[in-house]
């Protein structure tokens, strides 16, 4: 109750005035309509229809950015970096190969994996075969009913109906926990493939078309990297605060479904939802009519359904970062639990749950596909691994973490809760567990470093979870920053509530817990005039961190730190020579994005809208660094945390044109997803599936050669993340574009001999200038430094087979 009665003076404060503490969004707007006022969002609210450039589209969501204030980069350097991009964009591009999304099907099964979605006749009847986990199946006949033991059928699926195959020579038998599968005198089957099955319910894709891949495993990519997103935030917050789920063994008819106190009331006693939508009740039917979620502005619901990740994938997504996320504060505030287990809110023990989640939903993919291995969502844990998938025509996904106590280093009253040695062994936990890629802080201040805060109406909500978790308020001090942007979020003594604002969730659960008045007052600190920086920086603990995820290759994101931290992060950074850094969802200040680029770095700014994003494209076009390949991510943050991309609407000048090629040729129509059609045009990014169409919407917005561009400069973001990956292995940037690493011809062609690997031939001479086909290309010094093409030539397999020097 203590806990509860601290939060309550923030959202007191933040509330739509007195006596209106606990209104719902359309009580609040209503009231505001009858006396003629405009529409206010109440606190906590994301962006939608009204968007605010100054959050969801804003260069840095660190700080508050305006038009007015000083570009870091000067102009010439600048227009210097803007020519290398165009340089770089001529350059030849990776030949692709057409790849198949499943092995083809034979008329009998090969294994017991093989009959995954596919019709056969089986005791005298189509059966269609659908896969609850790798080799075991629902039986769905053509009746729309489930086989169980002695051929009863029945409606619904459950343990009963599920058959675990085994293959014994021709035959396919059957078995679960109460034995095995007979019907009739049959206990066996010769399983054959048939017409007539009835369609098991699923979200459609919509594309078609193969998917590309490389003509050879190591050669450059292509393809669209998301470096921020919770793709296992249905487990967060207790495990009640997200609807649905991104797979459910028994389909999407049970994977996305609302919530149990949105269905119960239908759709009015979602105080959660209603306060971040802005919506006083929605439709609670998920499949398959989805009439209100999801929807860009809906951060309670599902919106990484394995399919829409499929269909991203299909139109040319190659690299997926799911980031591994929780808030312990947020977590004991939220009244729902899914169950006791989840009560406790501890940020690792949520994190080891997702992750499993992880490998348990790579292996549900796997059985679609037809058996392990097979499915297009890979979890990779190097840079090798990964740039195989890709070439392979899959989805690299990597795994990181997001969370605002990592390894319980929590701080009490300035008294850190966590050792060096502590570190260092959850540090080794989490990486054996397959974690390639982290943040130091989310939310609060802890024995790491100092946080950016969060401004307007969420602010104050924030702040008091800071309080609760350390004992102390967020430390703001006046500060002048030269630019006039690099500072963090500055507070205000009275928030500002029509301010659209993103991570909305964070104010939503303070004010929802408000809305049961049981909270008395608080004082807040009073704040100086901004701008604002958190005094509290990067403490020793976090010195030593960074340099413990470069000692074992990771990549350190310094994305939601102070800016005082950051700049003493990105100190350590140089200091190590380190090229794994990346900021995934521009939570970092314009005085770090350069040093980023200068590092060997790699950054993803948030996607928000397509014209806002087109926007900030532009300006990291003029931060390139001429050292490196160049190419741009995005960090779509879904799933509870941000609000998506709004739609433009059918009438703009330039809209999305259906079907249209995605990237290596697929076409892409408008989403079917049950009854629901999805147009990016009216509906935005109302689900994860609707990237590919985002990205067309980029080449829409951005016009002409111009959209051309930035769709190049997308699909090279899974080279160029690739190669920042490589660099923090130890791997030296390529010798052409970087005069002083060139070796001497001789040294080059006495360190790269015969039958050595590619990754042995990276370790030996650095990276490559070209990666095509079978060959790499990089540069020698020959006498007076001139400069000397030197190829490799490798076989199929990737062993070398030759070293031609030209000049």
């Amino acid at each position: 109750m203590t806990a509860l009665a601290l939060v309550g003076s923030a959202i007191a404060l933040t509330g739509p005035g007195p006596g209106r503490e606990g209104t719902l969004a359309a009580d609040f707007n209503a009231e505001k309509a009858a006396q003629g006022l405009p529409h206010t969002d109440p606190p906590g609210t994301p962006a939608h229809t009204h968007d605010d450039p100054a959050t969801k589209n804003a260069l840095s969501r660190a700080s508050e950015v305006s038009a007015e204030t000083q570009d870091p980069t000067t102009a010439a350097q600048k227009r210097s970096a803007a020519r290398y991009v165009e340089k770089q964009r001529r350059m030849k591009d990776p030949r692709l190969t057409r790849v198949p999304v499943t092995a083809k099907r034979r008329t009998h099964p090969q294994d017991r994996y093989a009959m995954a979605n596919g019709c056969y006749r089986m005791a005298g009847g189509p059966v269609f075969f659908k896969p609850t986990a790798l080799g075991t199946y629902l039986l769905y006949d053509d009746d729309r009913r489930f086989i169980l033991d002695g051929g009863e059928r029945v409606a619904s699926p459950s343990p009963a109906a599920e058959w675990r195959a085994t293959k014994s020579g021709k035959r396919m038998a059957f078995r679960n926990g109460t034995g095995p599968l007979r019907i009739g005198r049959e206990s066996t089957f010769r399983l054959r493939t048939a017409k007539g099955c009835a369609a098991y319910p699923e979200s459609q894709i919509s594309v078609r078309g193969k998917p590309y891949g490389g003509a050879t495993s190591y050669q450059e990519v292509r393809g669209y990297v998301d470096a921020h997103t919770h793709g296992m935030a249905f487990e967060f917050l207790g495990g009640g605060a997200h609807c649905g789920k991104p797979w459910d063994r028994y389909g999407v008819a049970y994977a996305l479904v609302d919530c149990p106190d949105h269905t119960t009331t239908g759709g009015y006693g979602a105080l959660l939802e209603s306060l971040l939508s802005g919506e006083a009740n929605h439709d609670p039917v998920g499949w398959p009519t989805f009439k209100d979620w999801p929807a860009p502005e809906s951060l309670t619901h599902e919106g990484t359904y394995y399919r829409w990740l499929e269909r991203a994938w299909r139109g040319g997504q190659r690299i997926f970062v799911n980031l591994l996320v929780e808030n312990n504060q947020l977590c004991m505030l939220y009244p729902v639990k899914k169950s006791l287990e989840y009560a406790a809110c501890d940020d690792m023990v949520s994190v080891r749950r997702q992750a499993r989640d992880m490998y348990e939903m790579q292996d549900y993919i796997d059985a679609q596909f037809g058996g392990p291995g097979k499915g297009f969502y890979r979890i990779v844990t190097s840079p090798w691994q990964a740039r195989r998938v890709v070439n392979a025509g899959k989805m690299a996904v990597v795994m990181g973490i997001e969370t605002s106590v990592p390894f319980g280093c929590t701080v009490k009253l300035d008294v850190p809760q966590c050792s060096t040695a502590e570190i260092d062994r959850q540090l080794d936990a989490v990486h054996k567990m397959g974690v390639r890629q982290m943040e130091l802080v989310n939310k609060f201040d802890n024995a790491l470093s100092g946080v950016a805060g969060d401004t307007g109406a969420i602010g104050p909500v924030v702040n008091l979870g800071n309080f609760l978790e350390t004992g102390s308020f967020w430390d703001m001090k006046h500060c002048e920053p030269a630019d006039g942007e690099s500072h963090d979020n500055n507070q205000a003594a009275i928030p500002d509530i029509s301010a659209g604002q993103q991570d909305a969730l964070f104010g939503a659960v303070g004010q929802l817990v408000d809305s049961l008045g049981l909270l008395p007052d608080l004082a807040l600190p009073l704040y100086p005039p901004p701008d604002h920086c958190n005094s509290r920086g990067l403490t020793t603990l976090g010195e030593h961190t960074i340099k413990a995820l470069a000692k074992r290759h990771m990549l350190f994101d310094p994305d939601h730190m102070s800016v005082k931290a950051r700049r003493s992060s990105m100190d350590t950074i140089e200091e190590l020579d380190y090229s794994g850094v990346l900021s995934s969802h521009s939570w970092s200040t314009p005085d770090t994005y350069p040093r980023i680029y200068r590092s060997g770095g790699f950054i993803a700014p948030y996607a928000g809208d397509s014209t806002g994003f087109v926007g900030k494209w532009r300006r990291h076009v003029g931060w390139a660094d001429k050292r490196y390949y160049w190419g741009l991510g995005f960090g779509a943050d879904i799933n509870g945390l941000g609000a998506q991309g709004d739609p433009r609407g059918a009438d703009v000048r330039n809209p999305v044109r259906y079907p249209f090629r995605g990237l290596g040729g697929v076409r892409v129509q408008k989403q079917r997803a049950g009854q629901r059609v999805y147009d990016i045009n009216v509906d935005g990014v109302a689900q994860y599936g609707l990237y590919p169409d985002w990205v067309e919407d980029l080449r829409q917005v951005a016009g002409g050669a111009d959209g051309a561009d930035i769709v190049d400069d997308m699909a090279r973001g899974a080279e160029a993340y690739l190669q920042t990956w490589e660099r923090a292995e130890g791997v030296r940037p390529d010798a052409c574009r970087n005069p002083g690493l060139r070796k001497p011809v001789g040294k080059v062609r006495s360190l790269v001999r015969r039958g050595m690997t590619t990754q042995q031939v990276l370790r030996a001479v650095g990276q490559p200038y070209t990666r095509l086909g079978t060959s790499y290309g990089t540069c020698a010094r020959a006498k007076g430094d001139k400069k000397v093409p030197v190829t490799i030539s490798f076989t199929k397999a990737g062993r070398v087979r030759a070293v031609q020097v030209r000049g």
